[in-house]
């Protein structure tokens, strides 16, 4: 429930801080003292949007922050999956900047609007004025229906609405992939052509991997063959031939000289084995010289040979936006697994077709077993509201819950729900919103309210001038509905009648002064103690100061 609210630069308020209790808290005041005002910072702890507007003084930031004992409503599983430490005291804050920005926090956590609305609609209901109009809204009634089915889960969904969103997550989940798929394949039949004649030429073209660096090299030589092999005979002869100045002989001619004194001299002796060694190295390059230089033979027919390869592969690559022989083998394979997956495509549609109607089948189950559930929520619901409308003075109310079937399957099943209702003996049963007051709207609503306190776990209901509309004996009335849903969790009333003022547990009351040496209103708000509740009750029923009759009568509602 909600324990504290401290406002600073918010709108009228300069500065205040606020202590609920429990049970039934009702707050007063007159008309633009700035009770609404207060909701409005509430709602931005609930992930309202902020706007700068608000700012009292546009040269500080605007702080809300409020306490909530969140003990025993099964929140962890929420804030473990975003990443905030949780604890039974929970603390919100919300800030406005002087330059527009916002933050928030969560027991000191910085967290994002979608974390507080989400925690917000499971720690508070604020019910305004306009929210009757909600009536009318589909949503609202079948989730109205969805909070009385039971058994429930986590006191927030039943377990058969959980199985349908389940189905149909799946669902729609598998039937985009098959649309999907489809509007693949359809444009993959048509490229398909395409694509088989590139990955022909380049599977005709046989390509290997550098291939191209050796035809280059390959091309060289053939242009320049005769050179090649002059220069290599010419390198052979200088090291062995005829010629008296060819260096191998005149090396044989050293070798003898040493081997004569090697005998007497240590050092010839080292140096003959390291001249041998190099005649030998000599005479093997000699011999592949002479060797390279037979081989060397120019041919027209395999330059032409080549050349064309190198063309082929230099047209490839300039065709496809490439520079290499391995990046034309590479998008050939991949040529070759998009033609593979074109032709695979039919068994994977025909799969996804067959768990597409499976998926619409346990659909089809989970919405008929949801829509029978409806069914009899809707018959508590018609059930039980009867006497709390009688209660608020509609003795002859009768309603009356209608499901059909929807168009098609959707986020909330496959029903159309409409709430019909007529006030009056004889009258026609008609769409809420078209036969209903405004004061009958709202007593309407605080009768499902009623009843939604006791099926779901929710802490903490604000109801923002919802007894619009009514008086009399049916304000008494509705006082004693909010004091029985008092019993099983906090209500917070803002309200105008004296007699639901009288039946609070705790009185809060907001007003407005002009501030000591300053030009503008500033709104406040006190908790009243026993003798200012009465005193507060009796202006409420008279005048200010109250008359001798009205605080009588304000004494006596007080203690009914």
């Amino acid at each position: 429930m909600l324990t504290h609210l401290h406002i600073e630069n918010y709108a009228l308020i300069r500065e205040s801080d606020i202590a609920f209790d429990g049970g039934f808290v009702v707050i007063t005041g007159e008309t633009g003292a700035g009770k609404s005002i207060m909701l409005g910072a509430l709602g931005l702890l609930l992930g309202q949007r902020a706007d700068v507007g608000v700012l009292a003084d546009k040269g500080r930031k605007c702080v809300v922050e409020a306490r909530f004992d969140i003990d025993g409503l099964g929140l962890q599983p929420l804030f473990e999956e975003a990443d905030v430490d949780y604890d039974p005291q929970l603390i919100l804050r919300r800030e406005i900047l002087p330059s527009a920005k916002s933050r928030a926090f969560a027991n000191d956590t910085p967290v994002q609007l979608p974390f507080l609305r989400q925690l917000g609609a499971r720690i508070i209901d604020i019910h305004s004025q306009h929210q009757t109009l909600t009536l009318s809204d589909s949503h609202f009634r079948l989730s109205l229906l969805d909070s009385l089915a039971k058994p429930e889960v986590g006191g927030w969904r039943s377990e058969v609405f959980v199985a349908y969103d389940t189905a149909y997550r799946e669902y729609t989940h598998l039937k985009r992939e098959l649309e999907a798929l489809a509007g693949t394949e359809a444009q993959s039949r048509k490229e398909q052509d395409y694509l088989q004649f590139q990955f022909g030429e380049l599977g005709e073209a046989q390509l290997q991997p550098g291939e191209q660096e050796e035809l280059e090299q390959e091309s060289q030589l053939l242009a320049h063959a005769e050179a090649v092999r002059e220069g290599l005979a010419a390198a052979a002869a200088a090291l062995d031939d005829e010629s008296e100045h060819a260096v191998l002989p005149r090396l044989r001619q050293a070798k003898g000289a040493l081997g004569h004194v090697a005998h007497y001299h240590a050092q010839a002796d080292e140096l003959l084995r390291r001249l041998e060694s190099s005649l030998i190295e000599l005479a093997d390059i000699n011999s592949e010289l002479q060797s390279a230089a037979d081989g060397i033979t120019y041919s027209p027919e395999r330059q032409q040979e080549v050349d064309d390869r190198l063309a082929l592969l230099y047209r490839l690559q300039k065709k496809h936006c490439v520079d290499t022989v391995e990046a034309l083998i590479a998008l050939r394979d991949e040529l070759d697994a998009r033609l593979q997956s074109i032709s695979t495509m039919d068994s994977r549609i025909s799969e996804l077709m067959e768990q597409v109607d499976r998926a619409y089948g346990t659909l089809q189950k989970a919405a008929d077993t949801l829509t029978a559930a409806r069914r009899k929520a809707g018959k508590v619901l018609e059930k039980n509201i009867l006497p709390t409308l009688h209660e608020l003075g509609m003795p002859e109310a009768r309603f009356e819950v209608q499901l059909a079937e929807a168009t098609a399957y959707g986020p909330m099943g496959h029903d159309a729900v409409a709430f019909l209702f007529n006030a009056n003996r004889g009258g026609e049963l008609r769409e809420v919103g078209k036969v209903a007051s405004g004061g009958e709207l709202s007593r309407l609503m605080l009768a499902i309210k009623s009843m939604l306190t006791s099926h779901r776990l929710l802490p903490t209901i604000i109801f923002d001038e919802i007894d619009t509309g009514v008086s009399g004996d049916i304000s008494v009335a509705v006082g004693r509905i909010m004091r029985r849903m008092a019993e099983r969790m906090q209500v917070v009333a803002i309200s105008h009648l004296p007699q639901i003022a009288a039946g609070a547990d705790q009185h809060l009351k907001v007003y407005k002064r002009l501030e000591e040496g300053e030009e503008r209103t500033v709104s406040h708000i006190r908790q009243l103690t026993p003798e200012e509740r009465l005193t507060e009750v009796a202006v409420m029923l008279s005048s200010d100061p109250p008359t001798a009759a009205a605080l009588q009568t304000a004494k006596e509602l007080m203690e009914r």
